[in-house]
């Protein structure tokens, strides 16, 4: 304060020219820093955000059955192809190893998701299932789904599961038979393409006896 001049009204002018000056120049820096740090902030919300969906939808993927076969069946295709007996027993058991095949494809990508966006923890435990696959051995998910179970509640800031609760081993979701639903829709299709054949040909079978039997009534009257 001691600096400033108020001597003169041109003075005291620039005096409050430069105060404003330097309280814009203020104002314009903190605002800048304000909108840096809040894109920041929204880009690792987005970041975070995106890494639990694709965690979750793992999660569904590796752990979304409490029943029946709860392991990861490592066969390839082209070993059921190999084995054409079993493979045909499985057929005739509903589709056994088609299933098999795609609960391991949708396991497969649920690993390399984890791989890429898990922690230290869930990459371990994504390599050792990818490694037994890999080795053609049963995969066990409950390990990676229970730590994956932890992390996502965590992060969400849930209460951690009691520790009376006992959870049942969880295993890989068994898909739904897209491809049957699929065949009956056609199936569905074709018979309803048929029947409006069937009408379209009554209709004119109907349409053509009409149109006679008014020529024989024309042929009356004359």
């Amino acid at each position: 304060m001691r600096n400033l001049d108020f001597s003169s009204w041109h003075s005291l002018l620039f005096t409050f020219l430069g105060l404003a000056l330097f309280a814009l120049i203020g104002v314009g820096i903190r605002l800048l820093a304000m909108f840096t740090i809040q894109q920041r902030r929204e880009r690792m919300n987005r970041q975070i955000n995106e890494r639990l969906r694709t965690l979750i939808a793992a999660y569904k993927v590796l752990g979304g059955s409490l029943t029946g076969n709860l392991t990861v069946d490592p066969t390839h295709l082209r070993d059921l192809r190999a084995a054409e007996g079993k493979q045909a027993a499985d057929e005739d058991e509903g589709g056994g190893s088609d299933r098999r095949r795609r609960i391991r494809d949708a396991v497969e990508a649920a690993l390399s998701d984890i791989i890429l966006l898990g922690t230290e923890e869930h990459v371990r435990l994504a390599e050792r299932a990818v490694r037994d696959l890999i080795a053609g051995r049963s995969v066990h998910t409950h390990e990676l789904v229970a730590s994956l179970r932890a992390f996502i509640r965590a992060a969400l800031d849930l209460d951690p599961v009691p520790e009376d609760v006992v959870i049942p081993p969880q295993g890989p979701a068994r898909p739904s038979n897209s491809n049957a639903r699929g065949k009956s829709d056609r199936a569905g299709a074709k018979g309803g393409g048929g029947m409006g054949g069937g009408g379209m040909g009554m209709g004119m079978g109907a349409g053509l006896g009409s149109g006679g039997a008014s020529d024989d009534i024309g042929d009356h009257r004359g």
